[in-house]
């Protein structure tokens, strides 16, 4: 058993946790930034020593990234109010906001956010006046690429806490196939402060249930190359089970959704996915039939051998292509390649 099945089958059953090699379960945890959602759910288990001084930290670890994530989405919406826009989380920091299941254990990296396209200059200018600071030149490449192209600005670090922020306008590339309706996205979001009415700029926000899931299985199948693609699917995973117990509506709307942002396929191929390798209980109509191509979806999100280390570099390498593909169109993306293989 490789050691990204055997991650698998620990998430799924924890009973299941060490059947094999304890040294390459820990290592593919770690690689795909799931050893925080592993030690909770070996959390009260007769773990070896070793292993459970290794869970433990990691559960401390996780707790303090849940502090810092929550922190700087209250430092950005101190910096953001004025402004009066709508702010809405994504990914690791709307989860651990709003408290849902997919937080437990979940590590954050940058903290994302989405807010409407036409207040994109004015809040750029209130987080650098805030401390942040650009990463990329102002008159440079990439910078250019960002503003251009991209469904964000170009990164921003603060200067004294070294955190970074990812502001977005949409989900995925202006160049990208689909066209997710980003206005929808933000008109149907939800306020954590109960008494925010919609579109009010006064508090935080997350994304609606359903639109989460688009959100997901967007940046896992069409902006991406599955980097990272166990623990964005294991997000899925949780979010489903919690979403379908507390929604018996939720099927249709997640369909309708789908639909609306144009992003059906992708929505589909992570259902499949999650319950292939979870096994997730999803409905069979939202996800579609099994595909020949799911094989190779799956095998690239589990290419680790059994230290945790990558595999199949050609596989890997020909999803890295497909992600530049799906961004772009070829003339563009060979112009992009001509002009960061330049600089």
């Amino acid at each position: 058993m490789s050691a990204a099945h055997a991650l698998i089958a620990a998430l799924r059953d924890p009973a299941r946790a060490g059947d094999g090699d304890w040294n390459g379960l820990i290592a593919a945890a770690r690689a795909e930034q799931l050893i925080g959602s592993l030690a909770y759910r070996l959390e009260g288990r007769d773990l070896p020593e070793k292993v459970e001084a290794i869970m433990e930290a990691a559960r401390r670890d996780s707790a303090q990234a849940r502090i810092q994530a929550l922190w700087e989405a209250e430092m950005t919406r101190r910096a953001l109010a004025p402004l009066g826009v709508p702010l809405v989380l994504l990914k690791g920091n709307a989860f651990h906001a709003a408290g849902l299941d997919a937080a437990i254990g979940r590590s954050v990296g940058d903290l994302d956010i989405l807010v409407p396209k036409a207040s994109l200059e004015a809040v750029e200018a209130a987080l650098i006046g805030a401390g942040w600071e650009r990463l990329k030149e102002a008159d440079g490449y990439d910078d250019l690429y960002y503003r251009r192209w991209m469904h964000e600005l170009p990164p921003l670090i603060h200067r004294t806490r070294d955190r970074m922020i990812d502001v977005h306008h949409t989900i995925l590339p202006e160049t990208a196939r689909p066209k997710p309706d980003a206005a929808a996205l933000i008109a149907d979001s939800v306020a954590l402060d109960p008494g925010s009415p919609p579109g009010a700029g006064s508090g935080l926000r997350i994304l609606s249930p359903p639109d989460m899931i688009v959100h997901a299985a967007a940046h896992l199948f069409a902006d991406g190359d599955l980097a990272g693609g166990l623990r964005n699917l294991w997000d899925i995973d949780r979010l489903v089970r919690q979403f379908v117990a507390a929604d018996p509506a939720f099927w249709p709307a997640l369909a309708e959704r789908a639909q609306h942002h144009q992003l059906r396929r992708s929505v589909a191929l992570s259902l499949r996915l999650a319950a292939r390798l979870y096994g997730t209980p999803v409905d069979r109509q939202a996800a579609g039939p099994d595909r020949v191509t799911d094989r190779l979806f799956a095998a690239r999100l589990l290419a680790r051998n059994g230290w945790g280390q990558p595999v199949r570099p050609a596989l890997r390498l020909a999803f890295y292509i497909r992600s530049h593909w799906l961004r772009m169109p070829p003339l563009l993306l060979a112009r992009h390649l001509w002009a960061k293989a330049r600089s």
